[in-house]
């Protein structure tokens, strides 16, 4: 057995989730493992350099971590070339530049979304990194929670019959200012001139979901909206919203399929998690939520009687089965994290390329123009640059 040692610039973990899903329970967590194990009995070896712009957080984070190298010279961690995978996880506005000295530098690179600001500067870079032959990659997590590889494996087992609606209910109430238990999700967030606004943030997602589970988004009709006009930053100094923290779409889909997903950050939740999502066919039905999934064939159906006269008396949640897990769940970082590093050392396949993160951004454009102009929008698509 031999062991192929992979470099691997991080470049903006210091946040949050880059600190904990991608740092800690990914690259940390298979580092912990002793890395990867290919089928040829070979060992893949990650050797990581954090990057950042903040070095009192860089320095606690290597502490952590037990993680030797880190540095706020980008350009310096770009030229070494014992780096050869480059991942970003840093603010969508600070990603395209980044990224393009990155692929310039002829790394692959591996990034978070939204790739960038808007379709056009999406679609430059996944040109650019086919032009330089830099293998490219974009998260695309919820594909990898449990919940979904089961709702995955429904579908596919055709148990559901023909697909006929979609219906999503995403999102939490997220607090105007922090107070003792600190901001839940930063200031830009609510700032359009920053990048901010859930559309671009979640739009992103639902479009990988909904092309990988359900069918292509052939059209959109969307409308925004800011509830809280006035929130506090991370200093606790007011600030007016100019993104919106809400938005409810309809999506039309290949075959005939029409889903509907609600999304915001200033709604209460009554449901079993932060994301839920219903698929009805013909023969069945589904939910799912990011770690379960529940299915009711035609068989366990009951025989609904609209009478609002009468007592409630039936249990619309006892018929349906939940689906046991295979195995204990893997974080669903990791997993793709894992895919990403064996398809730049052993040329296995990896379809979330650049490409597929530009449509979510082409998604989230179209739902924008649509709010804006208060109608129906047809998504091309972008097979061809």
């Amino acid at each position: 057995m031999s062991e192929h040692i992979i470099g691997i610039i991080l470049n903006g973990v210091t946040g949050r989730m880059g600190a904990r899903q991608h740092l800690e329970r990914s690259i940390v967590a298979i580092m912990k493992d002793g890395g990867i194990l290919l089928p040829s009995g070979n060992r893949i070896v990650i050797d990581p350099l954090l990057v950042g712009r903040n070095p009192n957080k860089l320095r606690q984070l290597a502490e952590t971590y037990g993680i030797p190298k880190w540095t706020t010279d980008l350009d310096c961690a770009l030229s070494d070339p014992n780096y050869q995978i480059y991942f970003d996880s840093q603010t969508t506005a600070l990603r395209v530049p980044a990224l393009t000295k990155a692929i310039n530098a002829g790394k692959h690179v591996y990034c978070e979304k939204p790739v960038a600001l808007d379709l056009s500067s999406a679609l430059e870079l996944a040109k650019l990194a086919r032009i330089r032959g830099v293998k490219n990659g974009v998260v695309q997590d919820k594909l990898f929670l449990p919940g979904f590889r089961k709702l995955r494996r429904v579908i596919d087992s055709e148990e559901l019959g023909r697909l006929l609606a979609v219906r999503a209910d995403f999102g939490y109430w997220v607090f105007e200012r922090g107070d003792e238990g600190g901001l839940q999700r930063p200031s830009w967030n609510y700032r359009r001139e920053d990048g901010g606004g859930i559309i671009l943030d979640m739009f992103c997602h639902w479009r990988y979901l909904l092309d990988n589970l359900f069918g292509n988004v052939i059209s959109v009709c969307c409308i925004g909206a800011i509830h809280i006009p006035e929130r506090y930053d991370e200093f606790d100094r007011k600030y007016q919203c100019t993104a919106e923290d809400a938005a409810y779409a309809l999506f039309q889909l290949e075959g005939n399929v029409i889903a509907q997903f609600n999304s915001s950050w200033a709604t209460r939740v009554r449901r079993e998690d932060l994301f839920v999502l219903q698929v009805d066919g013909t023969d069945g039905s589904a939910v799912a939520t990011l770690r379960d999934c529940w299915v009711q064939p035609s068989s366990a159906t009951p025989r609904a009687i609209w009478d609002p006269d009468s007592p409630h008396r039936e249990d619309y949640f006892s018929g349906w089965l939940l689906l046991p897990d295979r195995a204990k769940p893997d974080n669903a970082f990791r997993l793709q994290w894992e895919m990403f590093i064996k398809h730049v050392v052993a040329d296995t396949p990896f379809p979330w390329d650049l490409l597929e993160g530009a449509k979510g951004v082409q998604l989230a454009e179209l739902a924008m123009l649509s709010w804006r102009e208060r109608r129906w929008i047809d998504v091309p698509p972008l097979n061809e640059f």
